[in-house]
């Protein structure tokens, strides 16, 4: 039996499987609006048996947004979209849906990838970003205005509302973006965050806004609706955030009733050094995990909160180990189901297990692998 192809929970949330489609932005939408890029786009992924999608980084406010380009959902006019790409998902698909909300914060206002992805300034259809503290994230960029206490309170509402309108659309799952540089994980980092008050200087202090943040969200939706957290571990810089305040974050985030925690790394700073290599990232997901579980230890204590890997996963086996191995509870694949959108097909051939596929393509199933499609008929012409 492979432990990648067994199912999971994420709270009140049953996956068929340990694959989850990490959120990756497409920079395609219109004023925030879903296209009919993403209705291609993610239509594709939701047919790849993977147990879980989550959709892009989604903006909670316009400035919020990285590039002008970025999905959001602030507006009925955002809402109304996005619910069109996931009728259609939803029409074809059974794999469970989930969100990425997010701020970028201080990395806003950016020129898409493909032209570039430096920062846009006002007078070239730009804006002013925001951030913890007035530092910007580059020296060649502007710098942000720190936010005072109107504006915590106001972002932290936008972060709920975009929450409401995504239990109204159905979404399966809420993922609270705090990695990557982006608003969260510049509260969370000494690098970005220079704070006097009560949201700054010691580590408990600059995790008071973050959690201040899901507090809102995890209340405000019902307690069936996952919410989840995604997280750099660490910033890769001497005197940034590191592993051990994760590990007391991840801890902290368990305590409220987080329904998993999504491992990543750095994005605040360009003075970053990683040196990415094949499951790079998996040690900082083994480390956390172990500490939750030690945390939950006792007869009385609830059951740790599941942990996601990423970072080049990129081979069935070792996804396999990494599970198997009780380094992570799921994987989390990006770049690579781009490349390649059936990979959880390949992988569960290469393990001997099965995924779903939609009935159209049951005449593809290899003759080398006759069970993968679990819910071929025999005699299907």
């Amino acid at each position: 039996m492979s432990t990648l192809f067994s199912p999971v929970r994420l709270g009140e949330l049953e996956l068929a499987n340990r694959i989850a489609i990490a959120p990756m932005c497409q920079y395609s939408a219109d004023d925030g609006c879903a296209t009919d890029w993403h209705l291609i786009h993610l239509g594709q992924l939701a047919l790849s048996g993977a147990g879980l999608l989550i959709v892009e980084a989604t903006a909670v406010e316009p400035v919020g947004r990285i590039t002008p380009r970025d999905l959001g959902l602030w507006s009925d006019a955002n809402e109304a979209a996005l619910d069109r790409v996931l009728g259609a998902l939803r029409r074809n698909s059974p794999m469970p849906l989930g969100i990425q909300l997010a701020h970028a914060g201080r990395k806003a206002s950016s020129r898409v990838p493909w032209d570039g992805g430096t920062q846009l300034p006002p007078g070239a259809g730009g804006w002013t970003c925001v951030a913890p503290s007035a530092l910007a994230h580059g020296d060649d960029e502007a710098t942000p205005a720190a936010l005072d206490s109107a504006g915590m309170r106001r972002i932290r509402e936008r972060f709920v509302d975009a929450a409401r309108r995504a239990v109204r659309l159905g979404f399966d799952l809420i993922e609270l973006h705090a990695a990557h540089g982006y608003l969260l994980h510049q509260f969370l980092s000494p690098l970005a965050n220079r704070r006097d008050d009560a949201y700054g200087g010691a580590a408990d202090a600059r995790m008071r806004y973050p959690l201040e943040v899901f507090d809102a969200v995890r209340a405000a939706v019902p307690a069936t609706v996952p919410v989840g957290v995604r997280l750099s571990a660490t910033d890769w810089v001497d005197g940034g955030w590191d592993l051990a305040q994760s590990v007391e974050l991840c801890r902290q985030l368990q305590a409220r009733g987080c329904a998993y925690v999504h491992v990543s790394s750095g994005g605040v700073s360009p003075r970053q050094r990683i040196a990415a290599t094949p499951g790079y990232q998996v040690g900082f997901a083994a480390t956390i995990r172990q500490a939750l579980r030690d945390a939950a230890a006792g007869d009385a204590a609830p059951a740790p909160m599941p942990v996601i890997a990423v970072g080049l996963i990129t081979e069935a086996e070792q996804a396999e180990a990494i599970v198997a191995e009780g380094r992570a509870d799921l994987v989390a694949l990006a770049r690579g189901m781009l490349y390649d959108p059936r990979w959880p097909w390949h992988a569960a051939a290469q393990l001997g297990a099965q995924v779903v596929a939609p009935a159209q393509y049951w005449r593809c199933q290899p003759a080398a692998h006759p069970g993968l499609f679990g819910a071929t008929r025999s005699g299907q012409r």
